[in-house]
């Protein structure tokens, strides 16, 4: 009868994880200062814009209910 390998416990090794995620780190491709400068930009625009068009459907509604409900 062949022996087990003893069980390791699982848990949380902080070195390990601070190893790993260093090495994931180094994995990335990481944009340029233009990059991310342009795309943070599209961003804000397109975050301002919708906001606007739901103002703009939220005051449309506005003017409905009290053409409905006087």
């Amino acid at each position: 009868m062949a022996e087990k390998a003893p069980e390791t416990k699982p848990g949380f090794n902080p070195q390990a994880f601070a190893q790993e995620a260093k090495a994931e780190l180094g994995k990335v491709t990481w944009p340029s200062r233009q990059q991310l400068i342009s795309e943070s930009v599209a961003v804000m625009l397109m975050v301002t814009l919708s906001a606007f068009l739901v103002y703009g459907i939220d005051g449309l509604f506005k003017i409905i209910q009290k053409a409905v409900f006087g």
